[in-house]
């Protein structure tokens, strides 16, 4: 990570711009899922969730076309998603949504793969989200928009459909984690046979 990386013009580019406003969503978003959740406010959930995901989807695009990619954005951008997502899945358990034990597994597989890109980074390896981490993000906004709407005389479809998304997100989810550390582990074996 470069000093240019982090000087206060980098670090307020609109792409981080995007990342800041995902990010203070998300104590909002905490304080409208507090129980008691009247219907107006799950709706009002959803749609400020996928307004922050909508972020999560333009800071890169802009990132990438206006020559805006920084080691930082790639540590910072997968870390506000993580948050966002761990956060409203956290708010959905005592409004009964969503099963403790599939928050645990994501929730945990968040923390881990966080954990993994603290020390790539820590000896100068930035792992990049993989298509595989993107599909498992796509199918997380899916069934935390369709979990988050409150729709009565569609409710049973809805929670249903928003379920059966977070149970693939689930599975993406490992599948990317292993390829994750599967990769990790190649490129310091590789840096270790450079060295030697």
């Amino acid at each position: 990570m470069t000093r240019n990386e982090i000087s206060r013009r980098s670090l307020t580019t609109l792409p981080f711009v995007l990342t800041y406003i995902r990010m203070a969503i998300i104590p909002l978003l905490v304080v409208i899922l507090t129980p008691p959740v009247p219907e107006s406010s799950l709706n009002l959930a959803a749609l400020l969730f996928l307004l922050a995901s909508l972020t999560d989807y333009l800071d890169g695009i802009l990132a990438r076309r206006h020559n805006l990619v920084t080691s930082i954005g790639k540590l910072l951008d997968p870390l506000a998603d993580k948050l966002l997502t761990c956060a409203v899945l956290i708010m959905l358990l005592p409004l009964g949504k969503v099963e403790s034990w599939i928050v645990f597994l994501i929730v945990g597989r968040e923390i881990a793969i966080t954990g993994l890109r603290s020390i790539a980074a820590s000896v100068g390896f930035i792992i990049q989200a993989s298509r595989l981490g993107k599909n498992k993000m796509v199918s997380q906004t899916i069934a935390l928009s369709l979990l988050l709407l409150c729709v009565p005389p569609y409710q049973t479809v809805l929670d249903f459909l928003g379920t059966a998304f977070l149970y693939i997100s689930l599975v993406l989810g490992y599948w990317s984690a292993m390829d994750y550390f599967v990769n990790f582990y190649r490129a310091a074996k590789n840096q270790k046979k450079k060295e030697e």
